[in-house]
């Protein structure tokens, strides 16, 4: 990964908190974003595992927490991967959802969450594209453009 890794205590205490099930998944999930992060990327552990710049690159954040590329829940009746980059930039979004689609899985998305059941709801290759499409420079001008365009509304 090329990303900074979370203490490995916090991540198994977010895992060691859900069922077998839905642990495994995760972790898959986990595996596949680790995999394919982008050089620069943390990931962080709270009451969710998030993929986020570090301040230490761009404070100037709106809440003074790291801008979250990616994170994985485990809310209490699905499972989610939450893409912010799919939800800021419209293009990702369809390139994102037309490709989920073609797999032939089912799709359950809004605002950039990614809602799943079973790992094989979830085609965790093209997860790791859409990870790797996003290098943390990419990502930094994205928010700054969306936050300059909500400035001029």
């Amino acid at each position: 990964m090329a990303g900074k890794a979370a203490g490995e205590d916090a991540v198994e205490a977010f895992f060691g908190k859900l069922p077998e099930d839905r642990r495994a998944a995760l972790k898959a999930v986990r595996e596949t974003i680790r995999a394919n992060l982008p050089e620069g990327y943390e990931e962080l552990v709270g009451g969710m595992i998030s993929y986020v710049v570090p301040l230490s690159r761009f404070p100037k954040t709106y809440n003074k927490q790291p801008l979250m590329l990616a994170a994985i829940a485990a809310p209490k009746t699905a499972m989610a991967l939450h893409l912010v980059a799919a939800y800021m930039d419209p293009a990702m979004q369809s390139w994102f959802e037309t490709a989920y689609r073609a797999t032939g899985k089912r799709f359950d998305m809004g605002a950039g969450c990614v809602r799943f059941r079973k790992l094989d709801d979830l085609p965790l290759d093209l997860v790791g594209q859409a990870i790797a499409r996003v290098p943390m420079e990419r990502y930094v001008a994205m928010h700054e453009a969306a936050a300059a365009a909500r400035k001029k509304k």
